[in-house]
């Protein structure tokens, strides 16, 4: 598999995900398309998107709902393309969307693996490739990142850091979200922070990834600059950002203090 394979298997899968052509990614000009659910999206996709913009660094594609067509047009033939996914234009696209009940809800961007980037540094902890069996009694809070207690079943591989105690003090789990790409979850202990366990457990899972024929990803808030590190460190690269609104009531419901607490 080459770095030009992999993006290209992305571009394949943000097309399943938001009914459009991986080319779309390419063009020049901004694509809009009408959203539609499809069996092979990522597995924690809500489909159909009422506004859901991605864009690989060349354009804007925008998978819509008919009732944000023309607002979202407005939108991205307004401001230019490398602005319109942060403040304070979106502010103009929140703004449009709160007549329909509808607000920004998620800003993200996706790495890929860089296969020409420099190998990865070490850490001091044995690390272990582990199979379901071996994790199915780590689906704990302090591994919430790692592993999905509510889509267990899509958890397929594990790395775990342990220490001379044989104590488990890192752990990086992979989902498979889709047929051809699998994503990248990483937790570390607090104490046990900062010796680069979770870059090392990144890039040990990425290749064990790769070696079953599988596109590893990771996602990272623009903001959490720690996660960001760690995809850089483990050898990943900026590949996508997205921004995905949804209704004004999921918005609060997830801004509620029990919900934050958890």
């Amino acid at each position: 598999m080459t770095n030009r394979e992999i993006l290209d298997a992305a571009m394949r899968q943000s097309a399943v995900d938001q009914n459009s052509d991986p080319g779309d990614y390419l063009l020049s000009e901004h694509k809009i398309v009408e959203s539609r659910p499809n069996p092979r999206a990522r597995r924690y996709l809500q489909l159909p998107f009422d506004c859901d913009l991605v864009s690989y660094g060349y354009n804007i594609v925008a998978s819509v709902s008919a009732s944000c067509r023309k607002l979202t047009e407005e939108y991205l033939n307004t401001f230019p393309a490398v602005h319109c996914f942060e403040t304070p234009h979106l502010h103009v696209l929140n703004n449009a969307l709160a007549p329909l009940g509808l607000g920004i809800c998620f800003m993200a961007e996706y790495f890929l693996p860089d296969l020409n980037a420099p190998d990865i540094p070490g850490c001091a902890y044995r690390i272990r490739i582990l199979e379901p069996s071996e994790f199915s009694n780590l689906y704990q809070p302090q591994w919430s990142n790692a592993l999905c207690k509510k889509r267990k079943e899509l958890d397929v591989i594990a790395a775990g850091a342990y220490d001379e105690n044989e104590c488990l003090v890192g752990l990086a789990g992979a989902s498979a979200d889709c047929e051809s790409m699998w994503q990248i979850g990483v937790d570390v202990l607090p104490e046990s922070r900062g010796q680069g366990i979770a870059a090392t457990l990144t890039g040990r899972l990425a290749s064990e990834i790769l070696q079953r024929g599988k596109v590893p990803f990771y996602c990272a808030a623009w903001s959490n600059l720690a996660s960001v590190r760690t995809a850089l460190r483990s050898g990943f690269r900026p590949a996508w950002v997205e921004v995905t609104a949804k209704p004004l009531e999921y918005i609060r419901r997830m801004n509620t203090p029990d919900r934050l607490r958890s």
